[in-house]
C-alpha cells in the first residue's frame, strides 16, 4: 500500500517514554526540564495520533478487502477506507517535514515606524492593535515590554511579548504563525495630518524574534553595561522623577536594548533582558543559517519600501501579500485581528516549499 512510515515507530517509543516522565512527580521539580519534555511531547503527540489513525485505516481496509471476496458490499467500504487512508498518509507526510526548531517558541514582536513620519508611527500603532487582537483570538497572552510613543499617539518603536497559555503543538505556537509577519508593511491611506485629502504611502517594519529561555542563551554579566536614566515621553518631557529607565549594552555584540515602559527599574531591566536574549538568539540563528546557506531571508532589518512584504490599502479596503500573491478585500476585518487567512496562505506556501526541498 505504498507508504513507509517505519521512522514514526521511534517517535511512538519516545512519546511513551516522555509520558512516563511527565507522570513522574520528580520531573516537575526541575521546571526547565519539565518544560522541555512538555514541548517535545506536544510536538510528537499529533504525529503519533495521525500515524495510529493511518494504521487503523490500513488494517481496516485490508480486512474489508478480504471480506469483499465473499460479500461485494465490503469492497465499496474498502474503497472509502482507501481514500481516507491516502488522505491520512498525505497529512502524515506533511507532519514529518522537518520543522523550524523555533516554531514552538513564544515571540517578541518589535514594530518600528519608518518612512512617513507621524503617519508611519500611527500605522505602527494600528499594526500593534491588529496583533494584540489576533493574539486574543488565538488565546495567547500579550505584554507590552517597551513602547516609545509619538506626539500624536502612535508608536515610534514598540516591543510586545506574545505567549501561548500552557504547552501547545508547535503549529499552534506564536512563532510558527507570527514569523511570517517579519518584514516591511506598507500603508496607503489619507493621513489624519493631510488637509487636502491626498493618499500617502508610508511604512512600518516588523521584526519577529523567538523568545529565548535563559537556558537557550548564555549571557555573561561581565559582558553587560547597564545604564539607568529618567524616562521620557513624547516630545522629550520627563515622565518620571526617578532613574527607572534602563539601557543594556551587550559589549561583545554591540546589541543595545532600552526599556522605560515600567515605573520600576527592576521590571525595566527584566524586560530589557528578555528582548536582549531574543535578539542574541536570533543573531546566533542568523549566523548559523548564513554559514549553512544563504537561502530564505524572511525578515528585514531596515524599513525600506523596496523590501515590503505586504500592502494595506485603506481607501480600497484591500490587503495584498506580495510574497505569496494573497489578496483580500476585507482590510477592516484584518486590522481587527482576522489574520488567519493571510497567515494561512504563508504557511501553505512555506509547507509546499519545504515539501519540494524534501523531494530534491
Amino acid at each position: 500500500m505504498g507508504q513507509d512510515f517505519n521512522k514514526v515507530e521511534a517517535m511512538v517509543t519516545e512519546l511513551d517514554e516522555l509520558e512516563a516522565k511527565l507522570s513522574d512527580p520528580s520531573t516537575h521539580s526541575n521546571p526547565n526540564e519539565a518544560r522541555r519534555i512538555g514541548k517535545r511531547h506536544a510536538e510528537l503527540k499529533p504525529v503519533v495520533a495521525k500515524y495510529r489513525e493511518w494504521i487503523q485505516l490500513r488494517d481496516d481496509e485490508i480486512a474489508a478487502r478480504e471480506m469483499g471476496e465473499e460479500d461485494a458490499a465490503f469492497l465499496a467500504e474498502a474503497e472509502t477506507m482507501a481514500i481516507a487512508r491516502e488522505a491520512a498518509a498525505e497529512k502524515l507526510q506533511e507532519m514529518l517535514i522537518p520543522r523550524d526548531p523555533m516554531d514552538g517558541n513564544d515571540v517578541i514582536l518589535e514594530i518600528k515606524a519608518g518612512a512617513g513620519g507621524e503617519e508611519s508611527a500611527l500605522f505602527a500603532g494600528d499594526l500593534m492593535r491588529m496583533y494584540l487582537k489576533f493574539a486574543e483570538k488565538r488565546g495567547w497572552a500579550t505584554q507590552v515590554l517597551e513602547a516609545e510613543e509619538s506626539d500624536m499617539g502612535g508608536y515610534k518603536d514598540i516591543a510586545i511579548a506574545v505567549k501561548s497559555k500552557g504547552v501547545v503543538p508547535p503549529e499552534d505556537a506564536p512563532f510558527a504563525n507570527l514569523k511570517f509577519e517579519g518584514g516591511v508593511h506598507r500603508v496607503q491611506r489619507v493621513p489624519v495630518t493631510e488637509s487636502q485629502g491626498r493618499i500617502h504611502t508610508s511604512a512600518a517594519g516588523v521584526l519577529v524574534l523567538p523568545e529565548a529561555e535563559e537556558v537557550d542563551v548564555t549571557i555573561d554579566p561581565n559582558d553587560l553595561r547597564i545604564d539607568v536614566y529618567r524616562s521620557s515621553g513624547p516630545g522629550g518631557q520627563s515622565v518620571n522623577t526617578t532613574d527607572s529607565a534602563v539601557r543594556i549594552t551587550h559589549i561583545p555584540t554591540g546589541i543595545v536594548v532600552s526599556c522605560q515602559n515600567e515605573k520600576s527599574q527592576l521590571q525595566n531591566k527584566e524586560s530589557a533582558m528578555r528582548i536582549l536574549r531574543a535578539r542574541m538568539l536570533a543573531a546566533a540563528q542568523e549566523a548559523a543559517m548564513a554559514a549553512a546557506s544563504d537561502a530564505r531571508k524572511s525578515q528585514v532589518r531596515t524599513v525600506d519600501r523596496s523590501e515590503r512584504i505586504r500592502t494595506y490599502n485603506f481607501p480600497e479596503n484591500r490587503l495584498a501579500d506580495h510574497r505569496v500573491g494573497f489578496k483580500s478585500n476585507n482590510l477592516d476585518a484584518v486590522m481587527n485581528g482576522d489574520l488567519d487567512p493571510v497567515i494561512g496562505a504563508c504557511i501553505e506556501a512555506d509547507t509546499k516549499e519545504r515539501l519540494a526541498t524534501l523531494g530534491d
